[in-house]
């Protein structure tokens, strides 16, 4: 059987309401959950992202990909996928500047675990278990608060927000009266 070739996925914009909404576990690892993840994996890399997760491009479900060090490493792609992860273990705080796809040209620095253990399935159904430190655990940590419908201007203080509003107000505008992103 040939192998489809993935698919760009749109990817959801501040505003949208799927953004803000806690997502589904995965029961089962179907061939379309498959092909969503061959589909996740390939936007992250055409959108530049260290990470994305499928509430970003539309879909409650708890799934999110990771490779924080695929354009440091001459291109070298290592995504990591997780299927209803769960944090075992955080160590230590740090803070450092995060952007999001979702929130395109917004910077602000968030407070995150140094480290963390995080366990769940990879795209075969097989459990996966995570032991990560700097980059790696604060994308974990981004990608998963996705799953939960927060996003890291979540996390910063309410000053910062303030100072945010005017570009959280034009972001929102691409959205329709149901939050679905329109800029495409």
């Amino acid at each position: 059987m040939k192998k489809r070739n993935p698919e760009l996925l749109p990817i959801r914009i501040y505003g949208d309401k799927t953004l803000q909404k806690k997502a589904e576990p995965v029961t089962q690892i179907t061939n379309e959950i498959k092909d969503f993840i061959d589909d996740l994996v390939f936007t992250m890399y055409e959108k530049d992202g260290v990470g994305l997760a499928a509430p970003q491009v539309g879909k409650s479900l708890r799934i999110f990909v990771v490779d924080p060090l695929w354009y440091n490493e001459e291109g070298e792609k290592n995504p990591v996928v997780m299927i209803n992860p769960e944090f075992i273990e955080f160590e230590n705080q740090t803070e450092f500047e995060e952007g999001c796809l979702s929130l395109p040209e917004i910077y602000e620095k968030v407070v995150r675990a140094e480290k963390v253990v995080i366990k769940g399935l990879n795209e075969k159904g097989e459990e996966a278990n995570y032991k990560a430190d700097g980059l790696f655990a604060r994308a974990l940590q981004h990608e998963y608060d996705h799953l939960d419908g927060i996003l890291f201007i979540d996390k910063i203080s309410k000053l910062k927000r303030i100072f945010l509003k005017k570009k959280l107000n034009e972001l929102s505008k691409t959205t329709d009266a149901n939050g679905v992103n329109l800029r495409r």
